[in-house]
């Protein structure tokens, strides 16, 4: 185990727009988007790349620190979007804007769970390396238009924004505890796009982002013939969350029930409660009251949960945490001391 915490946060955000608004310029049926109750989503201007929001949130997170980037140890860096470029590095890209002449970089691509386990990698490096004191780590979503339809993707609206937080070793408050992960190999397809990569480089002529299945075509064409194996993965996405906090809680020598809060995606309020119920926590000790007005951020939702709530005093010094989330075919959850 290693003594850090989360010294400071930083957010940037896209522009903000209207849901019921722009629902029409995305789906042919606007009400069931607006049906699921977000009232808010960001979207960045054209130009602004997940690089520039990563800059404005670390340069934020590190000034509410009182530290320039130069006492870095670390720069971690978790996109869940497309990158900007092939063959290229988000992460060392991030350095170079912050002026930052050599450091140590990591780049995660683990989806929309990265912004919860990314937390192990930093506590990873930092409890081999004694001499290191300072980490910054950065999650960003900025969805990409031309590969995915925000709006239809699964039952969210996508939204652009980063997080990045500044952890320091002995740091007293907002503790990383413990983290916990698997992945189950069988999903690993779920919300694969079929073109962009070494196998097919090229979109088939015509194509749109408005052709683009949703993860529910998806899932219903890997399932179609096998409606037992739909059950039990629609089953196990809340039982193996149960099951990561569990994890997470063995591993910091806590037990469930001195959970506090829980923070998940920021999905629907059923799927929420779907999670928080059976860990024994109300509806309103998670972020169902945030997600209508952000939208998903991707890995992003856990990390500017935590810190809105901290900074707005929904949670207390001593409140245990537990952030957890599903990317495709992973399951992850950690625990945060406030």
């Amino acid at each position: 185990m290693v003594d850090i915490g989360i010294v400071s946060f930083g957010y940037a955000f896209g522009e903000d727009q209207s849901v019921a608004g722009a629902a029409a310029d995305y789906v042919s049926d606007p009400e069931r988007v607006v049906k699921w109750g977000y009232h808010t989503f960001h979207r960045a201007p054209d130009g602004v790349t997940g690089t520039d929001l990563s800059r404005s949130a670390a340069e934020q997170a590190l000034s509410r620190a009182g530290i320039t980037a130069d006492a870095l140890d670390l720069v971690v860096v978790a996109i869940t979007d497309m990158p900007e470029y092939s063959y290229w590095d988000s992460a060392s890209a991030l350095a170079r804007e912050l002026k930052i002449g050599r450091t140590q970089t990591l780049l995660l691509q683990e989806g929309c769970g990265s912004g919860v386990n990314g937390l192990f990698y930093v506590a990873s490096t930092l409890a081999l390396q004694p001499e290191a004191e300072y980490a910054l780590f950065v999650v960003v979503n900025r969805v990409s238009e031309f590969h995915r339809n925000r709006m239809n993707v699964i039952n969210t609206v996508l939204s652009d924004a980063a997080v990045a937080v500044v952890v320091r070793r002995g740091h007293g408050s907002n503790k990383w505890l413990a983290s916990e992960q698997f992945t189950d190999p069988e999903y690993s397809d779920l919300l694969r796009l079929d073109f962009g990569g070494a196998v097919t480089p090229l979109p088939p002529a015509g194509w749109t982002s408005a052709d683009a299945p949703s993860a529910y075509d998806q899932v219903r064409e890997q399932f179609g013939g096998n409606p037992a194996a739909l059950r039990t993965f629609i089953g196990e996405r809340y039982t193996r969350l149960v099951e990561v906090v569990e994890g997470a809680c063995r591993r910091a020598g806590v037990a469930r029930t001195d959970i506090d809060h829980v923070i998940y995606l920021n999905d629907v309020p059923s799927s929420i409660a779907a999670v928080a119920g059976p860990l024994g926590i109300p509806l309103e000790r998670t972020n169902a009251a945030i997600a209508p007005g952000h939208g998903h951020m991707g890995g992003a939702d856990q990390l500017i949960s935590l810190g809105l709530q901290v900074e707005s005093g929904e949670l207390n010094p001593g409140d245990l945490v537990a952030l957890c989330g599903i990317s495709t075919g992973r399951w992850c959850a950690t625990l945060i001391r406030v």
